[in-house]
């Protein structure tokens, strides 16, 4: 990607949102929709989003890789991929060891190492699915030996989707360059992180490999609706700096003493507390914030030339007409 190139423009939904929000999206100008999976299943909200539009990407943002079998999902992004016409954007992450192991009941174990395997366990079934080869996958953590024709849905027509692999850490992010179509940044990258971190990490570049970023959006039709959302973001953005995962991006700006004081606060039930710690100077790293006729130009100036897709993230819903709104103001219809 070159430094001047514009990235696409898509935007996170709702994992609620009814597929009449991704056909309005659509008509906006978006490039695509990414789904997380928190309280729906991304792969039947993005089928819902498939039927009621013809060309926008759908791309789960992130689908809980350790949660399944590498089998169970290739299956569910093959049948994705075929009834979408070719439009799905895998983006798969591993979440943390509390939730796979207390909350999947699953494995965890290397999460990095696994996750290479994961993903070349994928491109094995769906190369039997595909190609006709023979399915003899044999790694340390996964196995996959059989497919009899039974259970062989062949081809889906437009070959296997693109994996972008969600991370935080440098040896995530070094496997999403080796084995990866792409990587996507967590919500508070910044640009210190993305070049000190990021980048570095993720190597030279292969052709095709995509970035994409999934930036907070604080904006509003007045100051008011303004406020109300950079009041929720700095609260998401305190949450997520909790984790102790995101210690190291918050010690490249020097904050993981504020990261210790949140995990802190989080212990304790101190939510209310917690968005008191993110001062403008942290919202301003990891949120783009600006007024609606500003917000494309904010959008080019943080990320033109460094992702290859941005997915506009907002902390607080925002209903269809809104999305639209913003979405012209990038200058994408």
């Amino acid at each position: 990607m070159s430094p001047s190139s514009t990235p696409v423009v898509d935007v996170l939904v709702d994992p609620t949102a009814p597929p009449d929000v991704a056909a309005a999206l659509e008509q906006a100008g978006a490039g695509g929709v990414w789904v997380t999976e928190t309280v729906r299943d991304p792969f039947l909200a993005l089928a819902g989003h498939a039927a009621a539009t013809h060309h926008l990407r759908l791309a789960t943002g992130v689908a809980i890789a350790f949660a399944r079998s590498p089998m169970t999902l290739a299956l569910s992004a093959h049948d994705l991929q075929r009834t979408s016409g070719g439009r799905l954007i895998l983006g798969l992450g591993s979440q943390v060891r509390p939730h796979v192991t207390r909350r999947f009941s699953m494995p965890w174990s290397e999460p990095a190492a696994r996750m290479r395997e994961y993903v070349l366990a994928l491109r094995a079934i769906w190369a039997t699915w595909n190609d006709g080869e023979r399915l003899d996958f044999r790694g340390r953590f996964y196995t996959h030996t059989l497919m009899t024709p039974f259970f062989d849905p062949g081809p889906n027509g437009f070959g296997p989707p693109p994996i972008v692999l969600g991370g935080v850490g440098e040896r995530m992010t070094a496997v999403a360059g080796e084995v990866a179509d792409g990587f996507l940044c967590a919500p508070l990258t910044s640009e210190k992180t993305l070049q000190q971190r990021t980048l570095p990490a993720l190597g030279a570049r292969r052709p095709g490999f995509s970035v994409c970023a999934t930036p907070f959006v604080v904006t509003g039709t007045d100051r008011a609706d303004t406020a109300r959302v950079e009041e929720a973001t700095r609260r998401r953005i305190a949450f997520y700096a909790s984790t102790p995962a995101y210690r190291a991006v918050l010690d490249v700006h020097g904050w993981a003493g504020r990261g210790e004081k949140l995990t802190a606060l989080s212990k304790a039930g101190e939510w209310a507390a917690m968005g008191r710690l993110v001062d403008d100077e942290m919202l301003h790293a990891f949120a783009i914030v600006a007024e609606p006729d500003r917000l494309g130009d904010a959008v080019r100036q943080r990320w033109a030339g460094r992702a290859d897709r941005v997915a506009l993230f907002s902390a607080v819903d925002l209903a269809p007409e809104a999305w639209v709104a913003l979405l012209a103001a990038t200058g994408t219809e």
